[in-house]
């Protein structure tokens, strides 16, 4: 078996291998993309079983499909966790390359889980509408500038009839003029487009019974939870809702040493896009459910509005994981919440115990005498 470890990069990769049948150990420079598919296809071709490792990167696709139509074994390891597995402070090509081999090797490699490409594809269809609402806020935004230096504020009003009519009667300088109307054409250009995006969202969640029980909840619509479920993959790869929070970068970053205990601003690590759909999500529950409008506004007055939108998005990841976890909908975290109200915070509940109590006491100690 051909055992590769590999630096990846776009332009090229610096691999370190060795036969585990021979002992033979090698090390080569292959450049992308003609020079290192003819060297894989050579090894598939010879009838060897490969098995290859690497960082976590972008722009590998290719390569990614490469490996799996030669049915190569590909490993992707955690960039961050390979890099506390060096020992020498001095950093090159090959000293990756050669710790990766040696970390897979002494079966030690830290593999990550990888999508399928079913899910990915499913991904960038959410990132493209996105990307279009992001463009096409910038245009909105860009619009409104033009209306309030012509005195005009009316907020959401200008996009519907009366106010477009406004906007395209001011009497605008030439260049100005020529602004305004590249910026309304590409806004009639990107409305259409990211209707028909969402309606695709749409029918992919029909076909997703985990996205249409999270999508019971209020506030989470089609494409929070279609993103959710994408991005966490399997429910079972976490153990509690804490892991979740982590995951998605939204438990606090904390440099602690000693009895001095420090935590700071959220890590941000995972997918920004699902932090971003969780946020807005969660401001829709806050508005539409009275217990977390109570808890919003309780820490909105302790830590602030940022922090407490995000405590919100944290609590709705929690929320959502162990909805698609347990397979509930809505009306089931109800009946779950009811039933813990009624045994821990029912004044009938209370009542009931005091009697019980009372009726286990002696004569002797119940009585006044």
């Amino acid at each position: 078996m051909i055992i590769i470890g590999a630096d990846y990069h776009p332009g090229f990769q610096q691999i370190a291998f060795v036969d585990t049948d021979t002992g033979e150990f090698q090390e080569r420079r292959l450049q992308h993309r003609e020079e290192a598919e003819k060297f894989y296809r050579d090894l598939a071709a010879q009838g060897m079983q490969v098995g290859v490792g690497m960082e976590a990167s972008g722009q590998a696709r290719w390569f990614e499909r490469l490996l799996a139509e030669l049915h190569c074994e590909l490993w992707i390891g955690d960039a961050a966790e390979i890099r506390t597995k060096r020992v020498r402070k001095q950093k090159t090509d090959r000293q990756d390359a050669q710790l990766i081999l040696q970390l897979m090797l002494e079966d030690r490699f830290p593999k990550i889980w990888v999508p399928s490409w079913e899910n990915r594809d499913l991904r960038q269809l959410l990132w493209h509408r996105h990307r279009m609402v992001q463009a096409r806020t910038r245009i909105m935004n860009q619009l409104q500038a033009v209306a309030l230096n012509e005195g005009l504020r009316c907020k959401k009003r200008l996009w519907r009839d009366a106010g477009r009519e406004q906007l395209e009667s001011f009497a605008l300088a030439p260049w100005a003029s020529r602004r305004r109307r590249d910026l309304l054409e590409l806004l009639d250009r990107l409305t259409p487009t990211i209707a028909e995006l969402t309606q695709a969202i749409e029918q992919e969640v029909e076909k997703c019974p985990a996205a249409q029980r999270l999508q019971t909840h209020p506030g989470v619509g089609a494409l929070t939870a279609l993103a959710f479920v994408l991005i966490i993959g399997r429910a079972e790869r976490f153990q509690c809702g804490k892991q979740i929070a982590s995951y998605l970068g939204l438990v606090p970053l904390e440099d602690s040493s000693g009895q001095r205990r420090r935590l700071g601003h959220i890590t941000k690590q995972g997918s920004s896009m699902m932090r971003f759909l969780l946020v807005e999500a969660a401001q829709v529950t806050v508005r539409s459910d009275p217990e977390w409008r109570g808890k919003y506004f309780h820490l909105t007055m302790r830590r602030g509005r940022k922090i407490a939108k995000v405590a919100m998005a944290r609590k709705l990841a929690v929320r959502m994981y162990w909805m698609w976890r347990k397979g509930w909908d809505l009306r089931a975290v109800e009946k779950v919440r009811f039933a813990r109200g009624t045994t821990r915070k029912s004044p009938w509940c209370v009542v009931e115990h005091r009697e019980i109590d009372w009726v286990s006491r002696s004569p002797l100690r119940g009585s006044s005498n």
